[in-house]
């Protein structure tokens, strides 16, 4: 890939996407902490004081991308929700409902569950106030997002819906480590069997976790 020197604002945002575009490109090959600027530079096909010029740091392009798989996943989950829950269904039947989409949803958005990950102990570092700052008022509107398709289908939850969909984003970054282990944990897990309890599978875990947060975060008749 190369580029012309970006003129006017719509070629910069060209620009902006197709740097994001590589970025993603990168994470479905491997884990956030080995994307580097260089080698995100070198596959953009800009020096790296260029891509500089439409990110001030490799966390600021992971932080943006973040952003964008968020969203997409947002409006994918919404038909998920609308299509597998029955909201005339008791509140039990739309808790587990809701637990099932989410977790399945989420397991297979390997590349946002890595970068919820990294998010607080890599991402927001690395970045100028004016970056995390913009992020961080996005994420709001995301969470706002979530949080009323849950309220849709869990009235029940009432200002706790807000809680529980921060701590599923929270819980899937977390879990996710423990679902992709590098190569030599890998080894280590075959040539001791016993150690692979500690592998999990992100959607059986994250289903388990996000039924315990509603049970516990749901009223009780």
């Amino acid at each position: 890939m190369t580029f012309q020197r970006a003129r006017t604002e719509e070629q910069r945002e060209i620009r902006r996407q197709a740097i994001l575009d590589v970025a993603s490109a990168m994470l479905d090959e491997m884990p956030v902490a080995a994307v580097t600027l260089n080698e995100l530079s070198r596959r953009v096909g800009l020096a790296k004081p260029n891509v500089l010029r439409y990110f001030e740091s490799r966390e600021a392009v992971l932080l943006e991308l973040l952003d964008r798989l968020l969203q997409e996943w947002l409006t994918e989950l919404a038909d998920e929700l609308a299509a597998g829950v029955d909201e005339k269904l008791p509140m039990a039947g739309r808790a587990a409902a809701v637990a099932e989409i989410l977790s399945r949803s989420l397991s297979g958005q390997v590349v946002l569950c890595d970068l919820f990950g990294a998010q607080s102990a890599v991402l927001e570092h690395n970045v100028s106030v004016e970056v995390v700052g913009r992020y961080k008022r996005a994420s709001l509107d995301r969470l706002t997002t979530m949080t009323t398709m849950v309220l849709k289908y869990l009235p029940e939850l009432g200002e706790n819906a807000t809680l529980f969909s921060l701590q599923t984003m929270l819980t899937a970054g977390a879990l996710s480590a423990y679902s992709t282990p590098p190569p030599s944990l890998q080894a280590a897990y075959q040539a001791e069997p016993d150690l692979a309890r500690f592998h999990l599978e992100l959607k059986d875990y994250l289903k388990l976790a996000l039924t315990a947060t509603l049970l516990g975060a749901l009223p009780r008749s």
